[in-house]
């Protein structure tokens, strides 16, 4: 059995008590000349997609407040397990930091041969970003709403394809719950590179895709948008609806949060968790984020840790039911 799986509610309940349990722990005077040297801030991606953004956003704005310089590393690979490994076997000392995601999560269920834990050997610090996905098709496909697409996706069924970024990547599972949810047969079409022009040229016909990335084709005309996977709409994109408008319960947002090594010193977390929560707050940054279609997620460690737990029980079903596997 798939040992993620087998100890998924142990290590998911593990990580909101850690979480929580971490405010009860002696304080410790690290953080008061925090930071003097530069931070490194692993992102598991590469370079220019959301989670890249989101951490050069935030991560310039905590240079300019802290005094020291937060420097980005993208070090993509494994589905963000090799950014993700390096953070967990780096020193405790609040220098190294993870930009974890919803993929984090995912993986949790998906992986069975990790060389970490990431309930025991990341602490969580704050949330960054909430990035609700949007479900995008080409102009090619005679619907103009959500309930024409899931009506025509039953008259057709294995008809339609949708593309992601890969098995078990969140624009694959959040296109298998919904596939579950809505009751639709759709095909995924998993992409090693960009599957943008495709869509646009119809080769694939839709996608559940971060509204950033399609934004200006949506502008422009070149795709439809349907719905989007957040509980509420997006001030960016009022006039569409949410899928849960239609398919009451489905919620599938892709987030961003800032992770470090387990035993990093509880000031300096709290001292991150301050700052970033800070940052967020700021109304340039909030302007900026709604810009990108997305929000602040704004939490304590403990409520960040909670939060990842949840996302970690929730899609480990997902990932069961579909069947899915790593690439």
């Amino acid at each position: 059995m798939n040992l993620a799986r087998r100890d998924l509610l142990r290590q998911t309940a593990g990580l909101a008590t850690g979480a929580a349990a971490l405010l009860a722990l002696p304080r410790m005077a690290c953080a008061q000349n925090y930071p003097a040297r530069p931070v490194r801030m692993i992102v598991p991606y590469p370079a220019g997609i959301a989670p890249d953004i989101v951490t050069r956003m935030v991560g310039q704005s905590l240079s300019q407040r802290l005094g020291q310089q937060f420097i980005v590393d993208d070090r993509p690979g494994g589905a963000s397990n090799v950014g993700t490994e390096l953070v967990a076997h780096a020193a405790a000392d609040g220098y190294t930091l993870l930009t974890v995601t919803m993929s984090n999560a995912i993986n949790v269920s998906l992986y069975d041969n990790l060389s970490f834990d990431l309930i025991r050997d990341i602490a969580p610090v704050a949330g960054l970003v909430s990035l609700p996905l949007v479900l995008a098709v080409n102009p090619s496909v005679p619907v103009q709403t959500l309930p024409e697409f899931m009506a025509y996706a039953k008259a057709n069924p294995g008809k339609i394809n949708y593309a992601s970024v890969g098995s078990g990547a969140a624009t694959n599972v959040a296109g298998e719950l919904f596939k579950q949810m809505a009751g639709v047969n759709l095909v995924n079409v998993p992409y090693r590179s960009s599957y943008i022009p495709d869509l646009l040229s119809g080769q694939v016909q839709a996608s559940f895709t971060p509204v950033l990335q399609v934004m200006p084709f949506i502008r422009a005309g070149k795709l439809k948008a349907l719905a989007v996977t957040s509980a509420k709409r997006l001030d960016s994109l009022p006039d569409v609806p949410t899928v849960a408008e239609f398919v009451p319960g489905y919620e599938a947002v892709v987030w961003d949060g800032l992770g470090a090594p387990a035993h990093t010193p509880l000031d300096i977390i709290d001292k991150l968790n301050k700052e970033v929560n800070a940052v967020l707050s700021e109304p340039e940054t909030k302007a900026r984020f709604v810009n990108l279609g997305s929000e602040a997620l704004i939490m304590t460690p403990a409520e960040f840790g909670k939060f990842v737990a949840a996302e970690a029980q929730k899609w480990a079903k997902v990932v069961k039911s579909a069947g899915i596997k790593p690439e």
